[in-house]
């Protein structure tokens, strides 16, 4: 089994082949945590918990090691923790935003079925580290003091841009940072700022102060996965300048080829063929939509969200619409009804892992999921019934719980019989009328209106054997 991923980096998809395949390393940044995230957060969330799922069965559960950071430093926190918690000291106020939007993300990206990394760093533990980092870079030419400010020198690393591929001078200032005149060139980006009286900061060689954002990660991912890692994944709009930018303090710092090997990015999300924006009416936290008449009036099951999410390839855009999730809802629902019941099976079929490892194709496994699906429709296939809740579970689409885990929000809850109890009456008629027992044929019928079951006889056209279609009485 050979995992194949687009690399950014090169610009193509390329074999993997992991630095130690006893320890698989994978760094992702998470959410600077000023507020509840949106459903555009839910993406890279849920497409990396894939990724990770995938490398725990390539490589071992013990074998993958996956880390996403918190970013708790943020000017936006700041101005988030003056207008919740006016009165309040700053560094109190910052907290008690940070821990009530991180609880809130943790709850949030449990219910989209996402398994817990291994390691998940608030940039505040890390302060120590970037202080240290930002001295290597000063002391090998790569950093200067300047207009209160430490900024890193785009211009003493020759390669600067290759991940986005913008040349230097194409490069615009980067998040925090303003074109001043203290600057050597416009794109020198910020390592570390002074902080006012009214500003959280810590004491540094440059006074007291506050570290940019891009160095957080840099800090962060090696000291959880050292110097050069296997993976490191993200947003598109990440790619520049928070990750070009990672890349050169990493391999100016410790004096790498590279930062990491592979660099993997997820596609953008609009809604309804618009940019998310409040000011349009159409933003969406991920909490909104589990807890609250949201998007279409309806709440959302967290794995409903998740599997809509994934009916498009990580890499392409998503329009998320209403009608998205309904149809995620209902394909999920008949999945759990055909599955249910049954003991799994600890592995999936090839059919639906070989996609996965073509750079996580879930558009091609889905299609096969749909065929396994068909095999365990009427619940008479057990093999198929047992892969397909396989499938579900390894996917972080079902817990093994029975259905009502997807009928418990957002639609008419499905109190009468599932197809399980349904079909073994359909066929059992089907097959007293071939008989000519038409006295046990009308019980079953009977039987089937009793439960509130709407039955349809027609003969095939083509083979004139008799078809039953059904559906429940609304």
């Amino acid at each position: 089994m050979t995992l194949r991923i687009y690399n950014t980096l090169t610009k193509k998809k390329e074999e993997f082949v992991p630095i130690d395949p006893s320890n698989v390393r994978m760094y992702v940044c998470g959410p600077t945590v000023y507020d509840f995230a949106h459903i555009g957060n839910a993406r890279p969330a849920i497409v990396f918990d894939v990724l990770y799922r995938l490398l725990r069965h390539l490589y071992g559960v013990n074998s993958a090691t996956y880390v996403r950071n918190i970013t708790d430093v943020d000017d936006k926190i700041n101005a988030r923790a003056l207008r919740d918690y006016p009165g309040t000291p700053l560094n109190e106020a910052i907290r008690q935003v940070t821990e009530k939007t991180y609880d809130q993300y943790q709850k949030d990206v449990t219910a989209l079925g996402c398994l817990p990394p291994n390691a998940q760093p608030r940039a505040t533990e890390h302060i120590g580290g970037m202080i240290e980092m930002i001295s290597t870079l000063i002391k090998r030419g790569h950093a200067y003091e300047a207009g209160g400010e430490v900024l890193f020198d785009t211009s003493s690393m020759p390669d600067y841009g290759a991940l986005s591929g913008r040349k230097l001078d194409e490069q615009l200032a980067g998040a925090r940072v303003a074109v001043d005149e203290h600057k050597k060139n416009p794109g020198d980006f910020v390592l570390w700022k002074l902080s006012s009286s009214e500003e959280p900061g810590w004491d540094s060689p440059w006074g007291r102060g506050r570290p940019g954002w891009h160095i957080e990660c840099s800090v962060m991912s090696e000291a959880h996965l050292g110097q050069v890692f296997d993976i490191h994944g993200g947003g598109l709009d990440l790619i520049f300048p928070h990750h070009e930018n990672e890349i050169a303090q990493s391999r100016c710092a410790h004096g790498t080829k590279v930062m990491a090997n592979y660099w993997m990015h997820n596609g953008f999300l609009q809604v309804e063929g618009e940019k998310m924006s409040k000011s349009l009416g159409n933003f969406f936290t991920i909490q909104q939509l589990l807890s609250e008449q949201a998007f279409g009036s309806n709440m959302w099951h967290g794995k409903v969200l998740r599997l809509a999410m994934l009916m498009t390839h990580y890499r392409q855009p998503i329009d998320w619409k209403v009608d998205r999730l309904v149809e995620a809802r209902s394909t999920l629902r008949n999945w759990i009804d055909a599955a249910a019941g049954f003991e799994t099976e600890g592995e999936f079929v090839p059919e639906i892992l070989d996609p996965l490892l073509d750079d996580l194709n879930f558009a091609e496994a889905l299609t096969n999921i749909h065929a396994l699906y068909n095999r365990a429709k009427g619940r008479l296939d057990a093999e198929a019934s047992k892969k397909l809740g396989a499938t579900l579970k390894f996917l972080g689409l079902w817990t093994g719980e029975q259905s009502s885990e997807i009928y418990s929000y957002g639609y008419t809850v499905r109190t009468g019989p599932s197809e399980a109890d349904i079909m073994p009456l359909i066929n059992a008629r089907l097959e007293a009328r071939k008989a000519k027992n038409f006295a046990e044929s009308d019980r079953l019928r009977d039987e089937l209106v009793g439960m509130g079951i709407v039955i349809m006889d027609a003969k095939d056209p083509v083979t004139g054997d008799l078809k039953t279609t059904w559906e429940v009485k609304k």
